[in-house]
């Protein structure tokens, strides 16, 4: 679904699975730059809507989801991940409860798998869910943002910021209040500094919830049965992950970042050396420069200089050993 602010002056377009988005406006570390000090706002309406009513909803949702929504309180937002029964990540959903609508918004690409999920999860619970995606847009305001939010537009309120899922329609109209417009890459570049994992990006097919530290923010370790459960207490309470999400500051004098999927290893053993992990999302800081979110193995030395193929890396934990 291509945005109509696409069309806003010097609007570049993003490409692959954020594709119908901006990338940047122009001036990708004057966007960072606003986003960090609380303004403008960012265009995230390619992300997918889905809405759950019905008075089971919260009830309903608890079964399937990694976090605990039972008493989930109207306006607090929560996110939480569906796993595989091998307690693979499949989905991850980012909720808000408005009294009568759970509001969730999700990944692109990624609608058709969950609504069937869901639909086939429904058996007797009094519960409807629907893709609201072609109604409503999500639109991010970074934290610190004093800009007003349209009476009745369903809010998510997290550290990071607010994330509105606003009227399709009416996404135009306030684009030219909400000002200036910062691109797809500033906010990733906060995301990756903020250490917050992404599905489909520090995401593969085998990847469970310990590696990316989505225990507690995502999963409750105290809740009920979910599809994956097993797997999640086995590796808290008898052994540790496979690999872990680390922080990397990537060595500035290279002219071209690392893209996602470049392989990590030792530095001493030089580009040739054994494949420890790889990149997840690489970006350019308004202040840190380039930096980079990676999977490796959880036994690489926290303090080990690494290579992103040819290029140094220094990592900070983000996942212990």
């Amino acid at each position: 679904m291509k945005s109509p602010l696409l069309s806003l002056p010097g609007a570049v377009p993003a490409e692959g699975v954020d594709e119908g988005v901006a990338a940047h406006y122009g001036d990708l570390f004057r966007e960072q730059r606003a986003l960090a000090d609380g303004t403008g706002f960012v265009d995230l309406s390619h992300r997918g809507v889905i809405a759950v009513t019905g008075q089971d909803r919260l009830s309903w949702l608890h079964l399937l989801l990694t976090q605990h929504v039972s008493e989930l309180p109207t306006g607090q937002a929560t996110e939480a991940l569906i796993l595989s029964a091998n307690g693979h990540i499949e989905h991850a959903l980012y909720l808000v409860d408005d009294g009568e609508t759970v509001w969730a918004h999700i990944e692109p690409g990624t609608r058709e798998a969950l609504l069937a999920y869901l639909e086939s999860m429904k058996f007797f619970y009094r519960v409807e869910v629907a893709d609201r995606t072609d109604d409503f847009a999500v639109v991010h305001l970074p934290a610190g943002s004093i800009t007003e939010v349209p009476e009745g537009v369903v809010v998510r309120e997290t550290p990071y910021g607010r994330d509105l899922f606003l009227p399709r329609a009416d996404l135009e109209t306030y684009a030219e209040k909400a000002g200036p417009a910062a691109g797809l890459l500033a906010y990733e570049a906060l995301r990756v500094e903020q250490h917050r994992p992404r599905l489909g990006f520090e995401t593969d097919h085998r990847t469970i919830p310990h590696e990316l530290g989505w225990i507690g923010s995502a999963v409750h370790l105290q809740k009920g049965c979910y599809r994956g459960q097993e797997t999640v207490a086995r590796v808290q309470n008898l052994g540790k992950p496979p690999r872990r999400l680390v922080f990397l500051h990537l060595d500035g004098s290279e002219v071209h970042l690392p893209p996602p999927g470049t392989d990590i290893r030792l530095a001493d053993d030089g580009p040739e050396g054994r494949k420890l992990g790889f990149i997840t999302t690489s970006v350019r800081h308004h202040e840190l420069g380039p930096v980079a979110l990676a999977l490796v193995k959880r036994n690489v030395p926290v303090d080990a200089p690494l290579l992103a193929d040819t290029t140094a890396a220094a990592q900070e934990v983000i996942v212990e050993p």
